[in-house]
């Protein structure tokens, strides 16, 4: 994008749009199992505190991030063969501003239903099921910060996974919008608009929803906030 918008040029190559699909794809699932390994994290944290070093071992830490670095390259590979075995016509438009999965493979001039098929399958495996299983460790997440009795303790105990929290909810309602959006509409323009939120805006939140964990940051942004207060007072 940074590329193109320097030498004012939209056009890419062949290599270059399935090169940009793969490395797409390969990120965006290893992003999804990593808010997942991450969401796993924080239950064993706050309903198993007591056993959190005991479970949560540098070995196993190492087995989940290889879990889903080898999950997220094969599902990428997968999605790239499957894309180079279609047929296309000469100088196609995307409307898109980058290729995107689903808008490249509707371009194609030939058949596409097992392409569609194995994007819906992934979809579902690969996406709703870390989805449920973020959703039942906040489940029990919940259940055991409510049964905490101090103020406190439910204070420090939402602390650990407030920021995590956060960036499961702005990623995926950024991509069920996105989605979702092109279903109903079918506006390019509008599933563009949407797509730059989850493909440039919320990677650039990201940095700020974690540090905001750090009490150096907070008591300067806290600081910034009563200057800026007292200034327009």
């Amino acid at each position: 994008m940074l590329v193109n918008i320097q030498i004012q040029s939209k056009v890419i190559s062949y290599a270059g749009c399935i090169t940009q699909i793969h490395f797409f794809v390969l990120l965006v699932e290893l992003d999804i199992l990593l808010l997942t390994v991450m969401a796993y994290d924080r239950y064993v944290a706050i309903c198993h505190p007591l056993h959190y070093l005991v479970i949560m071992k540098s070995h196993l830490c190492g087995l989940l991030i290889l879990v889903s670095w080898v999950v997220s390259v094969l599902y990428a590979l997968l999605q790239s063969l499957m894309v180079l075995h279609l047929s296309f016509c000469m100088d196609l438009e995307i409307p898109h501003f980058f290729c995107e999965l689903n808008q490249v493979v509707q371009l194609a001039c030939s058949d596409t239903f097992l392409n569609e098929v194995v994007i819906y399958v992934a979809a579902i495996l690969l996406g709703g099921g870390p989805l449920t299983g973020i959703l039942n460790s906040y489940s029990h997440m919940v259940s055991s910060i409510c049964a905490i009795s101090s103020a406190q303790g439910r204070y420090k105990a939402f602390s650990t996974c407030a920021s995590h929290l956060s960036v499961v909810s702005l990623f995926y309602y950024m991509n069920l919008g996105v989605y979702l959006s092109s279903a109903v509409t079918q506006n390019s323009r509008s599933t563009s608009t949407a797509s730059v939120m989850y493909t440039v805006v919320t990677p650039m939140l990201n940095p700020f929803i974690y540090t905001l964990r750090n009490q150096d940051l907070k008591s300067a942004l806290r600081r910034l906030i009563e200057r800026e207060r007292l200034n327009v007072n």
